[in-house]
């Protein structure tokens, strides 16, 4: 058999879960519905539209969904999200990732064909690379400047001198300086809803003081991005704030339930995985999903309680108590029981299919090509057949990936 003979392809029909192939991405379509719906609930409340960051979901029928059924703004981390996602009818992009000059040529074919490509830049040098290759180019970027509101990584300090230097070396006709966006990055550290809160306020101050400062310069400015999905989900008050990206909260993961984020049971991402042997003496069980599926994200290991690489469910998704996937090779997990945790591992023959909770769900859903659909919805045909019997999907949704 050669390599283009194997059955790599998705199926294209909805299939018995124990027909699918280990390890395999499965996404819970009302858990998905339902934390899409929470977070709508909570911007609508606070009167602030969303701009999903995609960069957790990288689908199109994701996104789709997010945005109640047709394209809209949205926020990507890879100049390759804004193609895919143009290609498929998404105008009004939000490139969040610091742009290089050696980028720009990409950034300028997407303003080309038609897309509203914004960039974020938070040094003087880069500044005066956009200005000069929008103005060479003959065309309009629209430009974001990063604000540091938590010292947790890049960005401009929001009452800093650098702060205007960098938007004065992007002035120009070719150039908007349309606002200002930043990340609460260290509301992941957060260990209690006050500290988020305060988190949450933290960041629409800084984005807010800097966004001012930049009109009073004489700068547009007209654009306040905050976001990230801990302090979108507990913000009290969010003046002045015109957007708020967020995207790990449309799957949740164990790093957010160990924040107090979400429930372990609203997670809507698991890798389906199969036993294939024991290590008894050990109260071992090994089976088919390692790092390559799960990702060596450790996340929740800073975090009270250690997740290991991930919680260990049975076919249906319920939590197995105490139940880890204590450590991972390539293409091997060993799952075993919590430390401190009493009693044998339970009885898990070869053959038995498990879910895995994973700690980051941008970085295990990054290990594949797409999600194998699970549960009831009404997707208006898209999603497939509507309701279904237990242990079966509802068909193959792509995603993503590469730069």
């Amino acid at each position: 058999m050669t390599p283009t003979e194997f059955p790599i392809s998705a199926p294209a029909a909805p299939a018995a879960l124990a027909a699918l192939p280990t390890p395999t991405l499965l996404l819970d379509l009302p858990r998905m519905d339902r934390n899409i719906a929470r977070m709508r609930a909570r911007l609508d409340r606070l009167g602030v539209p969303l701009r999903p960051h995609v960069k957790t979901c990288k689908s199109d029928r994701v996104a789709r969904r997010i945005l109640g059924g047709a394209p809209g703004p949205i926020t990507v981390s890879t100049l390759k999200e804004a193609a895919e996602f143009a290609a498929h009818g998404y105008t009004d992009i939000l490139y969040a990732v610091g742009i290089v000059p050696s980028k720009l040529p990409q950034v300028i074919a997407l303003r080309r064909s038609g897309v509203a490509l914004a960039v974020v830049l938070d040094d003087v040098g880069v500044a005066r690379a956009v200005a000069q290759a929008a103005e060479a180019a003959g065309v309009t970027l629209r430009v974001l400047l990063e604000i540091d509101c938590d010292g947790h990584r890049s960005g401009l300090g929001p009452d800093s001198a650098a702060l205007l230097e960098v938007a004065e070396a992007l002035r120009s006709p070719h150039v908007v300086v349309d606002g200002v966006m930043t990340h609460a990055g260290e509301s992941y550290a957060c260990r209690s809803e006050a500290a988020l809160r305060a988190m949450a306020e933290q960041e629409r101050s800084a984005a807010v003081l800097a966004a001012t400062r930049l009109r009073a310069a004489g700068h547009p400015a007209g654009t306040v991005s905050v976001g990230s999905t801990p302090t979108a989900l507990f913000a009290e008050d969010l003046a002045g704030v015109t957007e708020v990206r967020a995207g790990v909260f449309v799957f949740f993961d164990l790093v957010m339930a160990g924040i107090g984020v979400c429930r372990t049971d609203e997670l809507a991402l698991s890798v389906l995985t199969t036993v294939i042997g024991h290590q008894r003496d050990k109260g071992w069980a090994i089976v088919d999903a390692g790092w390559m599926a799960m990702s060596r994200d450790r996340g929740t290991a800073s975090q009270p309680i250690d997740q290991g690489y991930g919680l260990v469910c049975d076919a249906d998704g319920t939590v197995l108590p105490d139940l880890l996937l204590r450590s991972a090779n390539q293409e091997h997990g060993i799952v075993g029981r919590r430390d401190g945790a009493v009693g044998p591992l339970p009885e898990l023959p070869v053959g038995t299919l498990l879910r895995i909770l994973p700690n980051h769900a941008c970085a295990t859903a990054a290990q594949f090509d797409g999600y194998h659909v699970v549960g009831e919805g009404d997707d208006g045909g898209k999603a497939g057949d509507g309701a279904l019997e237990s242990g079966e999907t509802d068909g193959w949704w792509p995603r993503f990936r590469g730069w």
